[in-house]
């Protein structure tokens, strides 16, 4: 993996954004996420791309006995530790990709918005199958393959710079996409959904979700949200692990 969020200028941008002010409340995938989340009651957890531990603590605080934390960034890291007063959360910088757990250590595996930053996705699909409880679940989000397979993740402007539409261009050809995020150059990696899928399925995973979340009522009336329903931004699976 890349990691951008070490970059003094890019973490800086990242730090005004809603979501790292607001947390979990500020984040529009969040209402559609949480109902997806099991009974955090006794389990052990893994956040992988914790980034500021929102969901590795409210696990804690929703009964998880043990929660690790997994991310890249050591900036991420530090705010993730600063936030956190639970004894049952440990945090590791780690890439999610090569990242090793002892077999069978937990009962539930969440990743948000961090894995379409990994090349291979059935690379960490295997590493997550050894160290996931038989019955154990995954529940992650991506960026919707819609939403990056043009590569620019841009509307379409006229000429008044209203919105025309958003491209979807070189769907079925997989791999690095470089886009501007918050005025940075940033390499993400596209996959279609028929990829994040089929890989779970021929790793005998039980597909239990998958949605598209759309942006809460609360949020439409926010800059720039009503436009979001105009096009997939996320995407959102969860699956049991048969082993």
């Amino acid at each position: 993996m890349t990691n951008i969020y070490d970059n003094d200028r890019f973490f800086e941008k990242y730090q005004q954004m809603a979501r790292s002010q607001q947390g979990l409340a500020g984040a529009d995938e969040w209402p559609t996420l949480e109902k997806l989340l099991p009974d955090f009651n006794g389990q052990s957890v893994l956040d992988l791309g914790c980034g500021y531990g929102w969901h590795a603590r409210y696990a804690a605080k929703h009964g998880a006995n043990m929660v690790v934390g997994v991310d890249l960034s050591a900036k991420m890291l530090a705010v993730a530790r600063s936030k956190t007063q639970s004894s049952v959360i440990d945090y590791v910088q780690g890439d999610l990709a090569e990242v090793t757990f002892p077999v069978n250590q937990f009962d539930t595996v969440i990743s948000s918005l961090a894995l379409h930053y990994v090349p291979s996705f059935s690379q960490v699909v295997d590493q997550i199958k050894t160290y996931l409880k038989p019955q154990g679940r995954l529940i992650f989000s991506v960026e919707h393959p819609v939403f990056t397979a043009q590569g620019s993740e841009e509307w379409d402007y006229d000429e008044q710079h209203h919105i025309k539409s958003f491209p979807v261009d070189h769907y079925f050809y997989e791999g690095p996409r470089v886009t501007d995020f918050l005025a940075t150059p940033v390499k993400k990696y596209h996959r279609t959904l028929t990829t994040y899928l089929e890989t779970l399925l021929a790793r005998n995973f039980r597909l239990e979700h998958v949605v598209e979340p759309m942006p809460p009522k609360s949020m439409l009336d926010l800059p720039g949200m009503a436009d979001e329903m105009r096009r997939p931004m996320m995407l959102i699976v969860c699956a049991t692990n048969q082993k």
